[in-house]
């Protein structure tokens, strides 16, 4: 009974957190937005909605100037004002732009919220077992190695999500008629605009995957379409 309340408690205070941030970030959001209005973005998301069965893809402007697409828990799809400033330099295409809006809506569409969820609370709670079971065995060390394992975990899972999202977006600009080229082009020049980039560190330490790879992975798709029509 010990030990399964060694391994429940964890798992509980995982979901408890993972709900706090979701409501934190909600309030944050609501706080810090405003509904999208650009016209000649609207136009090229036009056809997505008409695929999606729906009148509109709605989109809401996080006022903030770092570069970056987010699929919210609550299903809502931001985009960040710095990224929308690029797009009316001439840095991002419109239709670079919808591939964001088109992968944020593969988060959404695939559950990854509530995977995320179910995933944060695993990871605690490993953590938490972890750090007890090598702190025995390591003394001082155990719970950092504990901690980097876990680390290690999330951010396969995380590239795992990625993968999907950039599958469903590349569907849905196929059917809409956009294609996977904007897609392909904005990952080329995501490190440049957001001034990230893998800095060198390995892939499985990464949370998404690296530029090359998530391009051989949609022409993968592209080449096994093909090959089905």
């Amino acid at each position: 009974m010990l030990k399964l309340s060694a391994i429940l408690l964890p798992l509980a205070y995982g979901v408890v957190l993972w709900l706090f941030s979701a409501w934190r970030l909600k309030r944050q959001m609501d706080a810090t937005s405003t509904p999208l209005a650009d016209p000649k973005l609207e136009a090229v998301l036009a056809p997505m909605a008409r695929v999606l069965g729906v009148a509109r893809i709605k989109v809401q402007v996080h006022e903030v100037a770092p570069v970056n697409g987010l699929a919210a828990p609550d299903g809502r799809i931001f985009l960040t004002r710095g990224f929308l400033d690029k797009h009316a330099s001439g840095a991002v295409t419109s239709e670079e732009l919808a591939s964001v809006v088109a992968h944020e809506l593969g988060h959404v569409a695939l559950g990854h919220a509530r995977r995320r969820l179910i995933d944060f609370s695993g990871q605690n709670a490993i953590r938490v077992v972890l750090a007890g079971v090598l702190g025995r065995l390591l003394p001082g060390v155990g719970p950092y190695v504990a901690n980097a394992l876990a680390s290690l975990v999330a951010a396969r899972l995380s590239r795992q999500d990625e993968y999907e999202a950039d599958a469903y977006a590349s569907a849905l600009l196929v059917k809409a008629g956009i294609g996977t080229g904007p897609q392909k082009s904005l990952f080329t020049k995501l490190s440049r605009l957001t001034g990230m980039g893998g800095n060198g560190m390995p892939a499985w330490l990464m949370s998404h995957p690296k530029t090359e790879e998530r391009i051989a992975a949609i022409e993968a798709l592209e080449a096994r379409w093909q090959i089905e029509s």
